[in-house]
This record gives C-alpha cells, sequence and structure tokens, in this order.
C-alpha cells in the first residue's frame, strides 16, 4: 500500500481513516476537500485538478475521495489501494448529522475558513442532505468502479462495518 484512496459515502469516515493510515503507514495525507475547496465562501481552487495530478505522479500517498468526476479517472488509475467504507445508512447518518451539528454550533473553521451555517442545512448539497441523497447512487458508483476490469489490478478491502475496519486498522500495527 504505497498510493490508497480510501472512498465511500459523505460522512462514512474517510478522511479519519486516511488520516490514521498515513500515520500508520508514514504516507502522506491529502484531505481532497481541503485541495477542492480554496477559500472563504466555498471558492473552488481553480488549480484543483492540476494539484491534484501532482500529488497522484508521487510513489505514496493517501487520500480520502472516490474523486470529482474531473480527476475520478486518474485517482483510480494511479492508485494500488482502495479502502471502501460501505457502511449503512444507519451508520452513516447519525455520523454526518452529529458532524455538521457539531460545526454549525462551534462555528468550526474548515476548509480554508468555511463554516457550515445553520442555512446552509437547507441547500441541496449540505453534507447531510448530499449523504441522504447521494447515497444509493454513490455506493453504487464505487460497486461499479470496484468491478470495472480497467481496475481490477487495484487492491480494493470493502468494510461494511466500523468494527471491521479498526480491527483492520489495528491489524496494520505500527510500521
Amino acid at each position: 500500500m504505497r498510493r490508497v484512496l480510501v472512498v465511500g459515502s459523505t460522512g462514512a469516515g474517510k478522511s479519519t481513516l486516511a488520516r490514521a493510515l498515513g500515520e500508520r503507514l508514514d504516507l502522506p495525507y491529502h484531505e481532497v476537500d481541503a485541495l477542492h475547496f480554496a477559500g472563504p465562501g466555498w471558492a473552488e481552487d481553480p488549480r484543483f485538478a492540476t494539484r491534484v495530478a501532482e500529488i497522484a505522479a508521487t510513489p505514496a500517498w493517501v487520500l480520502d475521495s472516490y474523486g470529482t468526476p474531473e480527476v475520478r479517472p486518474l485517482l483510480w488509475e494511479r492508485a494500488d489501494t482502495v479502502l471502501w467504507l460501505d457502511y449503512s445508512r444507519r451508520v452513516v447518518m447519525p455520523r454526518v448529522l452529529r458532524r455538521s451539528l457539531r460545526r454549525t454550533v462551534l462555528r468550526e473553521r474548515i476548509f480554508h475558513g468555511n463554516r457550515e451555517t445553520l442555512t446552509e442545512w437547507f441547500r441541496p448539497d449540505h453534507p447531510a442532505r448530499w449523504a441522504w441523497s447521494q447515497y444509493a447512487s454513490r455506493r453504487a458508483a464505487l460497486a461499479a468502479l470496484t468491478t470495472d476490469p480497467a481496475f481490477t489490478p487495484l487492491h480494493t478491502l470493502r468494510f461494511t462495518a466500523p468494527r471491521e475496519t479498526r480491527r483492520w486498522l489495528s491489524a496494520l500495527g505500527n510500521r
């Protein structure tokens, strides 16, 4: 495992696992949302695809996303391992709701000074609404990618419960 994609639904815990894996294996971890959002007002970085391509060209990394359409093929072609957090809605929704509620109430700064606000909860792209509305299509897309013959060289691990993921990470030990 030198180039690892951690994929799954919004709120599954991709960033948490990717960060822990990067520390455990001494691999650079890159948070895709932090690369994508470049400044206040959720401004998108015009260099996003270039920056992701630069990271993907390096020999070692951990990324926490299956990628936006503009970078997805590149990430899946360059990765050697995919960790799929294929958790049920029953697991994902309480996680994303708690996270967004905490961020909103505590006014936490994320992704270059942005904050989740109460008014954003009513937008279709709010993480909680997105997790619910995109759950089935994201799961189907990941199932298709993980079985696509073009990506059969990838080592894919699919975790269906958080305890499976924790056990697997623990079994890696500290290297």
